[in-house]
């Protein structure tokens, strides 16, 4: 697995502040109900999937009872249209979520929920499986773009983790003018706009994070996950809407 740095500072601890504007995240013990989706705007099946998860994106809150990643991924592109949200190494993801058995083969629309592929969605099923068990506890603290993450750890691994973080673009559109979906206004929920890690040997992480990627999205929301270094599976995740003063 290859880590990037979140932004020119990494310190190692944990941070707690006292300023009242404070944003914060916790997750509670249950395991969060993870939704990766890979997409694409190449794809002709991939919009149907797309509109599945914007149902959520309705809701006060849309993070109520799932957390979505929206992957698009790059390779596609050579058919005539570029998504403007793919990123090779969302692609990579999915080839690695194939290398890890945790799904079958490397396909669009495809998805992945709680770290298994999830094909009930081809025959109709819309009822995502909930997560079950406990995880441990996923707490953080955003204030001025310092973030703050702590995790007790999951009770069957003892670490060291691995602390995931994903800008997510809510509200967006695009026009297509080439490819499968041509002349077609595509509307995205959840999109993965920028994904980043960091590994921590002592489950606490201070990050200072660059400005969220500006794609024209309504909103922006904040994902953070753990993992471990051998695995993308999500041991436990929060995420939430950005407050306006989050930067």
């Amino acid at each position: 697995m290859k880590y990037y740095p979140f932004s020119l500072l990494i310190i190692t601890g944990f941070f707690v502040s006292l300023a009242t504007n404070a944003q914060e995240f916790l997750s509670g013990t249950k395991a969060a109900t993870i939704v990766e989706l890979y997409t694409s705007e190449g794809c002709s099946s991939c919009p149907r999937a797309d509109q599945f998860i914007s149902k959520f994106a309705d809701q006060d809150d849309p993070f109520l009872n799932f957390i979505p990643l929206a992957y698009h991924v790059d390779y596609w592109n050579y058919i005539g249209w570029k998504d403007r949200f793919s990123q090779p190494e969302y692609s990579q993801r999915q080839r690695t979520q194939e290398r890890e058995g945790n799904i079958s083969q490397v396909y669009t629309p495809g998805f992945v929920v709680n770290n298994k592929e999830w094909r009930s969605w081809f025959r109709g099923d819309t009822n995502i499986p909930q997560n079950k068990g406990d995880a441990g506890v996923l707490s953080a603290t955003l204030i001025k773009g310092l973030l703050d993450v702590n995790y007790t750890g999951h009770p069957e691994t003892e670490g060291p983790y691995v602390l995931n973080v994903a800008y997510l673009g809510m509200g967006l559109s695009t026009q297509i003018k080439a490819g499968e979906n041509k002349n077609k206004t595509l509307h995205h929920d959840y999109v993965v706009l920028e994904n980043f890690s960091q590994i921590s040997q002592s489950k606490n992480w201070t990050v200072k994070l660059n400005t969220p990627p500006e794609k024209q999205q309504e909103r922006t929301a904040l994902a953070i996950w753990v993992s471990t270094p051998n695995s993308i599976k999500v041991l436990q995740a929060d995420a939430a809407l950005l407050q306006e003063d989050a930067f």
